[in-house]
């Protein structure tokens, strides 16, 4: 043990370094403000790679490979778990499950008609994790169990659309496909087409079977036309082949009924991988805006909260405002003028103290109006015990020899007796304090 003593602290000296207690408390606020913002946006959510065919899945099934090609030749691309962010003007892409409300889908895709084009990308393949199945594998890895038609489509209203799956999966054969300037081979000897006259292909197989293209309504769209090789008079017809009067607010409805031309399995290969970046640039349009990948149809929708709406205009504005009030009262404490003083006691020592104590009582209860007459009492009883005056007599007579005793010494000054009785009279503190004083200085000249 060191001989040397520590140097005692002075009094009133800080004992702590304000640079190290400034430091800590702006680390702390730092970090509960980056918290605060993690939750708001969802950066604590649940990992989305389970397996099942949506963007957040790495599995055969898929389509985290396509978002992060496209990322990396700079779209914008968003994961969507909100339902608001479903009518962003930029491209939409409902990757929906084999079982879900074919009602809802209609709705999302109505609801934006007039907003931005949607993409649909229908489901085909039925598979489960790999580590369910005891089998060595990576996170959110899958196996395939054979192919399974989607039961929603027949709820999709006006969209009447029909698939239909070929192959088997004992069948050697390639199937070959051609579209916007691309051929290949899908992965699988089973394919999945779409069976409808009011679609304009724009991949099919080679016998002519539509695996990828757009809804043919009364909307222009010459571009998809073109890439369809139609002329766009051909566009918009009704179901008797008659021409509708075209409607350029639409926005197209892009129908992909072979899922392996775009999901993991799909772009391991580069000419698929190619016409699915073709594809999806054709159906975000000329102004390639934000291709958003819903997440809500597969059970990751995100409901709004306190914190996500906090850091989103208009409410940013006052949230900046409250973190800065919030900076400068900080500030502003630990600039303080002085060192902190010392608490004083809630109960004195001594007798003041006693008295002290007991007056607060006595004002806090509201009584304060009732300790005239025993004051007026007590002086009257000092005062008649200093003067000689007999004991156990009458108050009044009392207080009248007072007064003669009082108009002997100074005939100017107020009686005591009426002194005494405004002090009883008394109902206000002031008016408390005024007749008792003027009874104390009665008192002074009385026994001087």
């Amino acid at each position: 043990m060191s001989s040397a003593a520590s140097p005692p602290i002075a009094a009133g000296a800080n004992p702590f370094n304000p640079k190290v207690v400034l430091g800590m408390v702006v680390f702390g606020f730092a970090v509960f403000i980056a918290l605060l913002w993690m939750i708001g946006a969802g950066m604590t959510d649940r990992s989305a790679n389970n397996g099942e065919a949506h963007v957040g899945s790495k599995g055969l099934t898929g389509y985290a490979a396509l978002a992060g090609i496209l990322e990396k030749q700079g779209n914008v691309v968003r994961r969507v778990r909100a339902i608001p962010l479903l009518k962003d003007p930029g491209l939409l892409v409902l990757t929906p499950p084999l079982y879900t409300e074919g009602k809802e889908i209609a709705k999302i895709i109505a609801d934006r008609r007039y907003i931005g084009p949607t993409m649909l990308v229908l489901p085909k393949w039925e598979s489960y994790l790999a580590n369910a199945m005891q089998a060595e594998s990576k996170d959110g890895w899958v196996l395939i169990n054979g192919m399974h038609m989607p039961e929603w489509l027949k709820d999709l209203g006006t969209y009447k659309i029909e698939t239909k799956q070929i192959g088997d999966e004992k069948d050697k054969r390639r199937i070959a496909w051609d579209g916007l300037g691309h051929t290949g081979f899908l992965p699988d000897p089973r394919e999945q087409v779409v069976v409808s006259d009011f679609i304009g292909p724009l991949v099919k197989d080679s016998e002519g079977n539509v695996l990828a293209g757009y809804w043919n309504d009364y909307g222009v769209y010459p571009k998809l036309a073109e890439k369809a090789g139609w002329s766009v008079t051909e566009a918009g017809k009704d179901e008797n082949g008659e021409a509708i009067e075209p409607d350029k607010g639409l926005f197209p409805l892009i129908i992909v009924a072979e899922p392996d031309l775009l999901d993991n399995w799909g772009t391991s290969d580069e000419g698929r991988t190619r016409v699915a970046v073709d594809l999806m640039r054709l159906a975000a349009g000329q102004d390639h805006g934000a291709i958003n990948f819903d997440l809500t149809l597969n059970g990751f929708k995100r409901s709004a909260n306190l914190l996500t709406l906090a850091f989103k205009p208009p409410f940013l504005a006052a949230t900046l405002c409250l973190l800065i009030a919030a900076l400068v009262a900080g500030w502003r404490a630990f600039l303080r003028f002085g060192p902190a003083l010392a608490e004083e006691r809630a109960i004195a020592f001594g007798k003041t103290a006693l008295v002290a104590n007991s007056a607060g009582l006595v004002r806090r209860s509201g009584r304060l109006h009732l300790l005239g007459a025993p004051y007026a009492a007590l002086l009257r009883e000092r005062l008649a015990h200093r003067l000689a005056l007999p004991r156990g007599t009458d108050p009044a007579l009392t207080e009248a020899a007072i007064d003669r005793a009082q108009a002997a010494r100074d005939p100017q000054t107020k009686p005591f007796s009426r002194v005494a009785a405004d002090l009883r009279a008394a109902r206000k503190a002031t008016d408390l304090l005024r007749a008792g004083q003027a009874l104390k200085e009665i008192e002074r000249m009385l026994t001087r």
